[in-house]
C-alpha cells in the first residue's frame, strides 16, 4: 500500500512532479494502483494534484475511486490479471547508455524538463533519461541506477517508484512533438521481482499502435541479464 495512504486520504507528494505543478503520471498511478490487490490499470481523469488530500473510495469489486476538491474524480485503479507484453528487444546496460545519451531533452527546455522521473533539468530525480535505442526507431532505452535518495523499503525500491520508473520510457519516439505534448492516460502495472537500490536495471520502451490522438505504449525493466522485473502498458493521448 502506498506510503502517503492515511484512512482513506491519499497526498501526493509535490517532490514528485511531472508536468509542472502536477504529480508525475507514472508515480501517481502507482500511489493510487498500489490500493489495488495485485497488478492493478489506473485511468487517469483529471491532472493529479501535488500536496493536497486525496480522497478515496474503495469498491466492493476490489477497485478504488480517487477524488480530488468539489468530488472530482482524479483516478479510477481496478484489478488486472497481469500485463500481457514482452519487448521486442532486450537491451544491454552499454546500450541503454548510449541511448540515453540522445535523450530528446538534452539542450532544451521542453514540457517535461523538471520532470521527477526524466527530466533533462531536474538533478534529484530518478534520472531515467530515455532515448532511442539504436537501430530500434520505435523503441526507447535507458538505465534505471536508484540510490537512496529513492524511496525504498530496506534497500527495495518503493512500488509506486518502479511505476514511475515504467511511464517515462513507453512515451516512444512516435509521440515526440514538442508543440503538441501527449500525456498519460491509462498505465497497468505487474511487478514479478524486486528493483534494489544500487543495482542497475535497464528501462526499455516501446510503441503498439496509434488511433487519432490515442497512442498505445508499453514499457519493461529488466535486470542486466534481460529478466523482466516489471512490465506496464500505456496509454497516451496528445493534447488539442
Amino acid at each position: 500500500m502506498s506510503d502517503f495512504v492515511a484512512l482513506d486520504t491519499l497526498v501526493l507528494d509535490p517532490r514528485f512532479n511531472g508536468p509542472p505543478s502536477t504529480a508525475n503520471g507514472g508515480y501517481a498511478a502507482g500511489a493510487i494502483g498500489e490500493l489495488v490487490d495485485g497488478p492493478a490499470e489506473v485511468t487517469l481523469l483529471a491532472p493529479p494534484p501535488l500536496g493536497a488530500p486525496l480522497g478515496i473510495d474503495f469498491r466492493a469489486d476490489g477497485s478504488v475511486e480517487v477524488m480530488g476538491h468539489h468530488g472530482v474524480t482524479i483516478a479510477r485503479a481496478r484489478p488486472v490479471d497481469g500485463v500481457d507484453v514482452e519487448p521486442p528487444v532486450r537491451p544491454s546496460l552499454a546500450e541503454a547508455r548510449e541511448a540515453s545519451r540522445r535523450h530528446p531533452g538534452h539542450g532544451r527546455d521542453t514540457y517535461f524538463s523538471g520532470c521527477y522521473v526524466c527530466g533533462s533539468r531536474r538533478h534529484d530525480g530518478l534520472g531515467i533519461h530515455f532515448g532511442p535505442l539504436k537501430g530500434h526507431s520505435d523503441v526507447t532505452a535507458a538505465v534505471f541506477l536508484p540510490d537512496g535518495t529513492v524511496p525504498n523499503r530496506a534497500g527495495v525500491v518503493a512500488p509506486d517508484m518502479v511505476w514511475a520508473a515504467l511511464d517515462c520510457p513507453s512515451y516512444t519516439p512516435p509521440l515526440w512533438d514538442w508543440e503538441r505534448p501527449s500525456l498519460l492516460a491509462r498505465l497497468a502495472v505487474e511487478r514479478l521481482e524486486c528493483v534494489t537500490v544500487g543495482e542497475p536495471a535497464i528501462a526499455v520502451g516501446w510503441h503498439i499502435a496509434t488511433d487519432g490522438r490515442k497512442h498505445h505504449t508499453a514499457s519493461a525493466l529488466l535486470s542486466p541479464e534481460g529478466d523482466v522485473l516489471a512490465r506496464a502498458r500505456a496509454l497516451w493521448i496528445a493534447v488539442r
